[in-house]
């Protein structure tokens, strides 16, 4: 996975979360998966396609779901509702919305389908093929992952 696809995620997550949350983002160690993995309860997965091939996923448990959900909606938001998840969407394609610019502006030319969310306990998700690179962001609300598998189109 080259890293000029990386680089705009990173930095889209890092500039989104400390505008919409209004706080510090700390970045923690990236690592790369090639197997199945958990997912934390709640996640946003956004498809890419055309140059490059794969995913992006965002990915949270649910007390800081709702804590990110009540922050940028400023108000108390207590339960897995259709606004918290609506909310979580939104800033799945935030964020996926910056980083693809970005890598429009240096040349690579793909196309996103829109947000999905799922939530629920005991979920994991598996790739094929393609190394998925995992960037931790530590937010006052919680941890949030974001788990990226890209590969160029063969």
């Amino acid at each position: 996975m080259r890293v000029e696809y990386i680089n705009p995620f990173v930095e889209a997550s890092f500039n989104v979360l400390r505008e919409v949350l209004q706080s510090d983002v700390k970045r923690g160690e990236l690592y790369l998966k090639s197997t199945s993995m958990p997912v934390m309860g709640v996640a946003a997965i956004v498809g890419l396609a055309g140059d490059v091939e794969g995913r992006v996923l965002f990915d949270m448990d649910k007390p800081t779901a709702l804590k990110v959900a009540s922050a940028m909606n400023g108000e108390e938001l207590p339960t897995m509702d259709d606004l918290v998840k609506a909310t979580i969407t939104e800033l799945a394609n935030m964020i996926t919305a910056q980083a693809v610019t970005k890598l429009h502006e240096l040349g690579f030319r793909f196309d996103l389908t829109p947000p999905a969310i799922f939530t629920g306990d005991n979920m994991e998700v598996t790739d094929q093929d393609v190394e998925a690179l995992i960037v931790p962001m530590e937010v006052p609300q919680g941890r949030i992952e974001i788990n990226v598998a890209i590969r160029e189109r063969s």
